[in-house]
């Protein structure tokens, strides 16, 4: 039997475990961290449960596509909820919008608001659906070697939209400022500036507001859980605490990894060499080249020092000791200015003043993450990759935040605050390996797009392939989902046909 090795846990390492298991390969998965799930992990205190990294379950029929190739349903591991609202974004004191879970209650939400955006939103929507079902029915599952991949009659037909920023079509239509925002964050999903974005990816809006946010009883991690018993059912075996210190090469071919436990990885002490006839690499593509010879690598430190990247995050995981009554379980706050904010990100990189940010309360939704009678909250502001985070910079960001969620919502938080543990740029790097600690990946612009993206396959070792969000499709959890799947599409045949 053909042995397949797997860096990394994450969520594309699953699929493609999950995957090459079912093609009946022998696949052993190696995992830094001491559990699977890669960013997708959980903290646990006095009570409390905070997914660590996703917190939104959009694009569900993507997650059934997955369960149903291996004849299984979503509800075979997991209760799933749609939120109503699925987000709500405060501009100001008081001054709020909500998504409904039904969108002609958000049409008509749009018109009040400003008279004939209703109708523009619905119009597009209909085009925002079309280009989901071209993306996801005709696009995502292309491995990104080439133009090509795009040409179809559906993508000529709108070439246009290929040359104007989602941004641009926004603001020629709607004057109110938040219904400008509100159509635009969803974009931020696929780490660009919605001024840099092509209006093809509106169909993120079709996703937001028609298939709706959902959130699984219990927690983000449910997936995990759900994908690792997939995998094991097809005897897939998991390495936990492996840091892999390299890949072991002969010739034109990758022959296997060198790996240690990752409390001993700085020392690479007790190193174990493991072969393998084909590797994935899932971790952190800059990284995972590393694992190589300089002569090995498909890029140079200058070509990643060029792209653009998605933005890194603070992070703050906080127990309240009271129900915060009238909160929504996802609530952005817009209350700072969008542009500035995301010029910090992408333009000239620094910390924000005043940032958008962003704010989870699962126990909202679902009791059981935190103690009767307390609540649970994530909240993440947006910050570029690469900067220098400190322990003052990680207090003062929290303080501002505690007051402007009282300036905004009139809810009292600052007294009621039991802990808070933070996670930024420096935490990335260490945990994962990330590149100037970014947390979502490359960003979506145009010349970062579909066959413009990192190769998936290794250009000197055929039997190498690289998956996650920093090559195609792309940052989320259902292109790192589909990023396995490619994968494990491209080594199955290689392996059964050389």
């Amino acid at each position: 039997m053909k042995r397949v090795a797997i860096i990394g846990g994450g969520f594309s390492g699953l699929s493609a475990a999950c995957y090459l298991g079912r093609a009946g390969y022998d696949v052993t998965v190696y995992e830094k961290n001491s559990v699977l799930g890669g960013r997708a992990r959980v903290l646990e205190r006095d009570g409390f449960k905070f997914d660590m990294g996703p917190t939104f379950y959009w694009m569900p029929d993507i997650f059934e596509k997955f369960f149903d190739d291996f004849g299984k349903k979503s509800s075979d591991f997991y209760e799933l909820i749609r939120l109503d609202p699925g987000y709500e974004i405060y501009f100001g004191p008081n001054n709020s919008v909500s998504v409904s879970a039904d969108v002609q209650k958000t049409i008509e939400t749009f018109e009040r608001i400003e008279p004939g955006s209703g109708a523009f939103l619905e119009n597009f929507l209909k085009s925002a659906e079309f280009n989901y079902r071209v993306a996801i029915d005709k696009v995502v599952e292309k491995p990104g070697k080439s133009i090509f991949e795009l040409i179809m009659p559906q993508t000529i037909a709108r070439i246009t939209q290929f040359k104007e920023s989602i941004s641009n079509h926004i603001r020629k239509n709607i004057k109110d400022d938040r219904l400008r925002q509100i159509l635009e964050f969803p974009v931020l999903f696929l780490g660009a500036k919605p001024s840099r974005t092509p209006l093809f990816y509106c169909f993120m809006n079709y996703a937001d507001m028609v298939l709706g946010t959902w959130h699984i009883k219990g927690g983000m991690y449910g997936l995990v859980e759900a994908m690792v018993k997939i995998a094991e059912g097809y005897g897939v075996k998991f390495i936990t605490d492996a840091h892999v210190n390299s890949i072991i090469t002969d010739g034109s071919k990758a022959v296997g990894i060198s790996w240690s436990n990752t409390s001993d990885s700085k020392g690479e002490r007790n190193s174990v060499s493991e072969m393998a006839d084909f590797i994935i690499s899932s971790a952190d593509y800059h990284f995972a080249e590393t694992l190589l010879e300089p002569k090995f690598r498909n890029y140079s430190e200058k070509y990643w020092s060029k792209r653009v990247f998605a933005p890194s995050a603070m992070l703050y995981y906080v127990g309240f000791d009271k129900k915060l009554e009238g909160i929504s379980h996802h609530t952005l706050f817009f209350d700072a200015d969008f542009i500035e904010h995301s010029e910090t990100i992408y333009d000239t990189p620094r910390w924000p003043n005043k940032p958008l940010f962003y704010g989870s309360f699962p126990s909202v939704t679902d009791p059981t993450l935190a103690p009767k009678g307390k609540e649970c909250a994530v909240f993440l502001i947006p910050v570029a990759a690469g900067l220098k985070d400190t322990p003052e910079l990680r207090e003062n960001y929290f303080l501002q935040i505690l007051e402007r969620i009282e300036q905004t919502t009139g809810i009292k938080v600052s007294d009621s605050v039991l802990f808070k543990e933070s996670y930024s740029v420096s935490n990335f790097m260490e945990d994962y390996h990330a590149y100037k600690g970014n947390a979502y990946g490359l960003s979506n612009i145009l010349t970062q797009t579909a066959f413009l993206k990192p190769k998936m396959q290794n250009r000197h070792l055929s039997n190498l392939l690289y998956a996650g969000q920093l090559t195609v499709p792309g940052p989320g959890v259902p292109p790192a989902i589909i990023s396995g799947k490619i994968a494990a599409g491209i080594a199955g045949k290689k392996l059964k046909y050389g």
